[in-house]
């Protein structure tokens, strides 16, 4: 139990930094930056910065063990659309294989993270 309990923060707290953490130290000290990654894809402002607040509410409450059931797995859903979503992005617009492989990698550890979320 305390092996699975080891994985399953070392990896959600691996996602909080890289979709929560991430987004919102761009979007407050890095401004100029906040749709490096939506723009070349054609997406318009307002996309990122939605994707942003969804991103940050979606990684804070998988952090929080006592949220109901329900919200976590809404959590990790959204999350997965997101990152989903972001590998078809990826390969039809700019098929550029480093940023197809980044979010199936992301993809994995939150898989993980999900994994071990159902064994605690």
């Amino acid at each position: 139990m305390k092996k699975a309990r080891i994985i399953f923060w070392a990896t959600t707290g691996f996602i909080f930094m890289f979709e929560a953490l991430m987004p919102l130290s761009t979007l407050l000290f890095a401004h100029e930056y906040f749709n490096a990654g939506t723009k070349p894809l054609g997406y318009p402002d307002y996309f990122a910065y939605s994707l942003i607040i969804c991103k940050i509410l979606g990684a804070t409450a998988l952090m929080f063990p006592k949220l109901p059931g329900n919200l976590r797995e809404w959590a990790y859903a959204g999350l997965t659309f997101n990152l989903i979503f972001a590998v078809i992005s990826h390969t039809v617009v700019d098929k550029n294989i480093g940023n197809i492989i980044m979010p199936i990698g992301i993809g994995i550890i939150l898989g993980v993270s999900y994994f071990y979320n159902q064994k605690l």
